[in-house]
């Protein structure tokens, strides 16, 4: 007995001297190791990723795709602004609101595509066909509010209407 109190005495000396000199053992810890593992995954991922409502979503893709070609113009963000208002029943205050924490969490333009297909893919099954629809007509209305789409805009706009409105079942003589 005596000389487990003695090795637990100096191994709770050597853990104190550790500690002293500032050498971290709480790492050792599997509980502590996969906490903070999952913090980081948290802290270093992308923002843009953690928006689950659909209308928040909804305007990031709506923006994102305006924010293809560079800078959003003052017509885009005011066709944006009022239709945000009709679709989505808000106040301008509301929409501009919306509006601001979208430009916020979009990327520069470089990163802009990969954040909305990945952000399309991540919340597919958060919106109805008649939001997805909604949706892409007022992407369609954004982006041409200061002339026509250019060809990226365009071929992201045919990309998310393929990913998000499924093609209704044909009916033939089988069904």
């Amino acid at each position: 007995m005596h000389i487990l109190i003695a090795f637990l005495g100096s191994l709770v000396t050597v853990f104190y001297l550790l500690d002293r000199l500032g050498i971290n053992i709480g790492g050792f810890n599997p509980f502590h190791w996969r906490r903070k593992r999952k913090w980081m995954r948290n802290y270093n991922s992308d923002p843009i990723y953690s928006v689950e409502e659909p209308m928040q979503v909804a305007s990031l893709l709506i923006l994102g795709a305006a924010k293809l070609d560079g800078v959003i113009s003052a017509e885009q963000k005011r066709a944006a602004l009022e239709q945000f208002e009709q679709t989505f029943s808000l106040n301008s205050q509301g929409a501009s609101e919306l509006v601001g924490s979208a430009m916020h969490l979009l990327g520069s333009p470089q990163v802009i595509d990969a954040q909305i297909k990945g952000l399309a893919d991540k919340n597919k099954a958060s919106f109805t066909s008649e939001q997805a629809e909604s949706m892409l007509r007022m992407m369609v209305s954004v982006c041409s509010a200061d002339g026509a789409m250019n060809a990226e805009q365009s071929a992201l706009v045919d990309d998310l209407r393929a990913h998000f409105v499924t093609p209704a079942p044909a009916q033939g003589t089988w069904a």
